[in-house]
């Protein structure tokens, strides 16, 4: 007769002892954000041509473009209003803005967010984007819905699975950027569609497409916040063929 497996005895309470450990672990990581600055904080009032609204999901930037709209994902623990100064700008020039917040400020715990949005508006064209890991949830999403989104806005970001040929998609990374994987940029473009643009923002770092801050692990930026930020608006604006 073989001997019956025993279990140790205190095996429980070592279980719960690495639970514990995890979930506090965990805790720190998700503490250890980027709040958004006051200048972003300035930029969720409403002017004269955008309207900034409360919502369930998030943020909702309402400006005078009627047929276009983006879907954005903040970056990893970044506050979600620390994208206010780029989305508020966005919405100014005609395309629209959902700012989706996610929990633990981490978008991988909200993936499937851009489908509440969707479902409450009327766009010709929804686009998907965001920062960082941010942007690699919305490209995500976006291969999976190629009937819902018309094209991905990736900041410092990359996709992981292929997008459908149907799609734009816009690449913008900044040249001194030290948190990119660069390697990742580069195993991203054999997923991009053939409408595939990237743009390299000379001077521009990682952190300066929120209003948060440096970043650990950053590089130096050689140009101002606002700089990388209207050179992006303009790129995008220009690209998507744009107009109010």
């Amino acid at each position: 007769m073989k001997d019956k497996i025993k279990l140790p005895k205190y095996l429980g309470v070592v279980l719960l002892t690495i639970a514990l450990g995890l979930a506090i672990a965990f805790a720190v990581f998700v503490s250890l954000d980027y709040s958004a600055d006051e200048n972003a904080l300035v930029n969720l009032q409403s002017d004269i041509n955008v309207t900034v609204t409360r919502t369930d999901y998030g943020w909702y930037f309402d400006g005078p473009g009627e047929e276009n709209a983006l879907i954005f994902y903040q970056g990893a623990k970044v506050e979600a209003t620390a994208y206010s100064e780029l989305l508020h700008s966005l919405a100014d020039k005609g395309l629209d803005v959902c700012l989706v917040e996610a929990p633990f400020k981490l978008s991988m715990f909200n993936i499937l967010g851009a489908g509440e949005v969707i479902s409450e508006y009327t766009y010709e064209n929804w686009y998907i984007g965001g920062h960082s890991m941010g942007g690699a949830m919305a490209a995500l999403y976006a291969s999976y819905h190629p009937e819902e989104i018309s094209g991905v806005i990736l900041f410092a970001a990359f996709p992981t699975r292929e997008l459908d040929d149907s799609m734009t998609e816009i690449l913008l990374v900044g040249s001194n950027d030290q948190v990119i994987n660069w390697d990742k940029i580069e195993e991203g473009r054999q997923y991009a569609p053939s409408n595939y643009v990237e743009y390299v923002i000379e001077g521009g770092n990682h952190a300066q497409f929120g209003g948060y801050g440096e970043q650990s692990g950053d590089g130096t930026a050689t140009i101002t916040q606002e700089e990388q930020i209207a050179e992006s608006v303009d790129i995008i604006v220009r690209t998507l063929g744009l107009s109010t």
